[in-house]
């Protein structure tokens, strides 16, 4: 088996079925991801323009429309009220989790499709609401899992679908940073009623869903622990490590932290080879990846893909030629679940069935 081939056109979109277009996006919230990423991935991509940003804050909205070329900014009461409609295709959802609802549902009522940030709620009921809403509309509603097209998480999910490692029998992923390096102890990362809880359902989702998106499969069911040494992490979990059992046998062994060294890995191991990516969740992937089969083993070193100009230009192709979406908002509702159960399984110590 010629693993090289795996790292021929590496960066490709697979996805793409569209050459030209533009939808118009409107982006409600200007925290520090939209500014610092979603913006200038939109501005860089090939199918998005911002045309619309929505704030709480005219000043910070003015001097990003003036930044970023945009039109118009809105209050986020003058959003709900339905102004400027008519300058956006869809919004991008970039609120922290517990608001995330509120705009999904009028974006829907306005017949606009949806890009949202995870978690797609801060808990599992406003995320069947945003979901009905955007269907009983119409809509696509997206859930935003920028690895899903990444092309290091392609290139692996395809080996292992063909094989090249044999069965998949484990898998290691895990996530950690320092949160009050970039926060202070206000953030409302840290307050469970707007966050839907701490180190789990911020950093865990990813590992999670990424585990679901290689195997292509739901896990059955779910053993977690939480750990808290105290302020300001008393009200959400500091860190987390959660255990996902598949169908196939195949087992996920996730961690994920707010107070620990920045670490990112991924590692799946089979039964005849085993790939790792190197740094795939901390939001700039180096494209390092290793195949190992049998005795053949090959890597691949490259230079970083806009993971978030790939998510955006992912949506709009969509759209615009009315795919199915990869990564809709029942991919986001199945996660909150499973997060769910595993806040479940830590306060029971017991495993939960899903």
């Amino acid at each position: 088996m010629d693993l090289g081939s795996y790292f021929e056109n590496f960066t490709r979109r697979d996805w793409q079925t569209v050459d030209d277009g533009t939808v118009r996006i409107a982006v409600v919230g200007l925290g520090g991801f939209a500014r610092n990423r979603a913006l200038p991935a939109i501005r860089n991509g090939q199918f998005c323009e911002a045309t619309v940003l929505v704030s709480g804050s005219p000043d910070k909205a003015a001097a990003l429309a003036g930044e970023y070329g945009v039109d118009r900014a809105i209050s986020y009461e003058a959003f709900h009220d339905g102004e400027e409609t008519d300058m956006y295709d869809a919004v991008y959802i970039a609120t922290p989790p517990a608001y995330h609802r509120e705009y999904a549902v009028s974006a829907a009522r306005f017949g606009k499709h949806v890009l949202c940030e995870k978690p797609l709620a801060s808990e599992l009921e406003g995320a069947r609401e945003m979901v009905d809403a955007c269907a009983d509309a119409g809509v696509v509603l997206m859930t935003a899992y920028r690895l899903r097209t990444e092309p290091a998480i392609r290139r692996m999910r395809e080996a292992i679908s063909d094989g090249v490692i044999g069965d998949p029998v484990q898998i290691h992923a895990g996530f950690s940073s320092k949160l009050l390096a970039n926060v202070g102890a206000d953030s409302w990362r840290l307050d469970p009623g707007v966050a839907g809880g701490g180190a789990l359902i911020d950093l865990g989702v990813y590992p999670l869903n990424t585990s679901r998106f290689l195997l292509n499969a739901d896990p059955v069911s779910v053993w977690a622990e939480t750990v808290s040494s105290g302020p300001p992490f008393d009200r959400v979990e500091e860190h987390v490590s959660f255990l996902l059992a598949f169908p196939s046998g195949t087992t996920a062994s996730c961690t994920a932290s707010f107070n620990a060294h920045h670490d990112s890995r991924l590692q799946i191991l089979g039964t005849d080879g085993q790939i790792v990516i190197r740094s795939p969740f901390g939001g700039h992937v180096s494209e390092g990846v290793v195949i190992a089969s049998g005795e053949s083993e090959t890597s691949y070193t490259g230079p970083a893909v806009d993971e978030v100009c790939e998510e955006f230009d992912y949506f709009a192709d969509c759209l615009l030629d009315g795919n199915e979406c990869e990564s809709d908002g029942n991919e986001g509702v199945t996660d909150l679940r499973i997060i769910e159960s595993a806040y479940e399984s830590a306060e029971s110590g017991t495993r939960v069935s899903l």
